[in-house]
């Protein structure tokens, strides 16, 4: 009898790691793009303030009806090895929710972090 319960307990251990890894593995999909439920403009505030700190150069924000743009480029950090290539940012508004598109994943954890502050 004893025998059985651990077999059955095993059993049931093995079927719950199985449904972690798999939702584990589900959640770390490579989406283009995060939605968030704050105004736009905070949205491009936040974006400006974490480009800023990691280095980056604002070259301008354009905005085509609900959907906002972002060109920014690397900073040469100090070492007068120029700047980088224009890179873009899309900041969209589709209902009550802004997605940020193209954004690198890096810079997005971080716009993240500040906007669920």
């Amino acid at each position: 009898m004893r025998a059985l319960r651990q077999v059955l307990w095993s059993c049931l251990a093995i079927v719950a790691l199985v449904g972690t890894f798999a939702a584990t593995a589900q959640a770390q999909g490579k989406a283009k793009y995060k939605h968030y439920t704050v105004s736009s403009d905070r949205a491009v505030t936040v974006t400006r303030t974490v480009l800023v700190h990691r280095g980056y150069n604002v070259v301008r924000v354009e905005r085509v009806g609900a959907t906002q743009i972002v060109y920014y480029r690397r900073g040469n950090m100090g070492r007068g090895k120029g700047k980088g290539p224009i890179q873009r940012m899309v900041i969209r508004t589709v209902r009550d929710r802004v997605i940020f598109e193209d954004a690198e994943p890096d810079v997005l954890v971080d716009i993240d972090i500040k906007l669920n502050l």
